[in-house]
């Protein structure tokens, strides 16, 4: 292990006994960055010799023991979705005018606060609608493990720079599994909390902001900072006085539901199959009781989601100049413009079945006190495609595992559960009760803890 695999516990222990500093450790950091940022294309606007200032600054304050925050001297990105102060969020699409932003994100303030060194923001794609790392705008994003293979998305970069190590945080934001999904992909752990946990600015339907690291108790660490409320968010949450590094759980008494078929979408690959089987049986092991459950999707719900979400993007796209709209990645534009030929009251209905997926949700956990599932339903796809499927006209047949927690505003995590023969790693969502996020960190630690945490990450490419 290397300095640059250090967790963020490590690097204050290493701040505070002065046998590292900030700037030592950016300056690691920054080259491990270099070695591997060609091959994958995980960042934009990244601004090393702000960093470096930042760093700097730090290691004066950590000098002083008059640090900012729990994160200070921390070096995190940002997807390029959540705004910073004075920069452009292109929506990762060649379509929107580039003009800075007038502040920071709730996420990034609240960072800013504590003191992280924010270096980066990460890529994703035309307005964050693909789990992939193709993007009319930024270059394609490559998946650590075989940069031939998708790293997800749509917090793509996100989920690549974790793997690759460039550092211990990444915020990442998930609509319908956008946290998840890459984190699945990429062997890391990425959590969607309770709708409201971590302000998001702009707010929709759905929409959550969520930690990626190579640890649970990286991505748990980080949540006294992002959790911390913000008006600009109106379904934030109040003020919670959690302790959020307390990850210790009883399983006795617990009644996990296992849930092997989405209804609808992709089948499930048998490699993730047996590897979401095993995962349940560690946790029967450790006393809970494991119960078999149906899906909680059907077609007519994600077909309705479908549709809602084709009508709201073509709705924003609509009145673009022709020259704009056709500079959109054909497969977003291709999807959204079927958005056009959709009634006002038939999007209403599609909305509507966003409410028929948060009963069916909260119907389920009437039996079950948490839920395990596969996070995604196959291994891996070419880097170059936009979707699992790649196919516009059937673009979300991979969300169906992950979308309807989005809804329920229910807390989500994915953890990596082991390997395909292929060498590529394969997700374990963990999905707990409205507003029980400690329930999913504490459960996912606990799996963490028995399957010992992930050390052989890839390594960068020599030469």
């Amino acid at each position: 292990m290397t300095e640059t695999d250090l967790t963020i516990r490590e690097l204050r222990q290493r701040f505070t006994d002065k046998s590292l500093s900030p700037l030592e450790y950016w300056l690691a950091l920054e080259d491990h960055i270099a070695a591997w940022e060609p091959s994958i294309s995980a960042l934009y606007l990244y601004d090393p010799e702000s960093a470096r200032a930042q760093a700097k600054a730090s290691t004066e304050r950590w000098a002083k023991s008059e640090t900012l925050g729990p994160l200070d001297g921390i070096p995190v990105t940002l997807k390029e979705l959540i705004a910073t102060r004075g920069q452009p969020v292109p929506l990762g699409t060649t379509a929107v005018e580039l003009k800075p932003a007038d502040a920071d994100a709730p996420a990034a303030a609240r960072l800013r606060e504590d003191g992280a060194v924010i270096f980066a923001k990460t890529t994703c794609p035309d307005y964050g609608m693909l789990s992939s790392g193709l993007s009319s705008f930024h270059p394609l994003s490559r998946n650590p493990w075989n940069t031939t293979q998708n790293p997800g998305g749509s917090s793509a970069g996100a989920s690549a720079a974790a793997a690759a190590g460039y550092g211990p945080l990444h915020i990442g934001t998930d609509i319908g599994g956008s946290v998840r999904l890459p984190a699945g992909w990429t062997g890391i752990f990425g959590f969607k909390p309770s709708h409201g946990r971590i302000p998001a600015d702009p707010y929709y339907v759905g929409r959550c902001v969520g930690p990626m690291a190579r640890t649970v108790e990286d991505a748990a660490f980080s949540m006294a900072t992002l959790s911390r409320p913000d008006w600009r968010d109106g379904t934030s949450l109040p003020p919670n006085d959690f302790n959020w590094m307390d990850l210790d759980i009883d399983l006795s008494g617990m009644t996990i539901g296992l849930m092997l078929d989405a209804g609808c979408g992709l089948a499930v690959e048998d490699e993730i199959r047996a590897a979401v089987e095993a995962a349940a049986k560690q946790f029967e092991a450790a006393g809970a009781t494991i119960l078999s459950v149906q899906p909680v999707l059907t077609r007519a719900m994600l077909d309705g989601l479908d549709n809602f979400w084709r009508s709201r993007l073509w709705g924003d796209i609509a009145d673009l100049d022709e020259e704009r709209r056709d500079s959109i990645l054909p497969y977003i534009r291709d999807w959204a413009k079927g958005g056009a030929d959709i009634r006002g009251v038939d999007a209403v209905r599609g909305f509507n079945q966003t409410i028929e997926m948060r009963k069916s949700c909260g119907r389920l956990f009437t039996e079950v006190d948490a839920l395990l599932s596969p996070t995604n339903p196959i291994i891996s796809y070419p880097a170059e495609w936009a979707s699992p499927t790649n196919d516009p006209a059937l673009p979300f047949e991979h969300i169906a595992f992950t979308v309807p927690w989005n809804m329920s505003e229910q807390p989500a995590a994915s953890i990596n559960c082991g390997f395909s023969r292929s060498g590529m790693p394969i997700g374990l969502q963990i999905v707990g009760p409205r507003f029980d996020d400690m329930r999913v960190l504490r459960l996912s630690k606990a799996f963490e803890d028995w399957t010992g945490t992930l050390r052989s990450w890839p390594q960068p490419p020599i030469g």
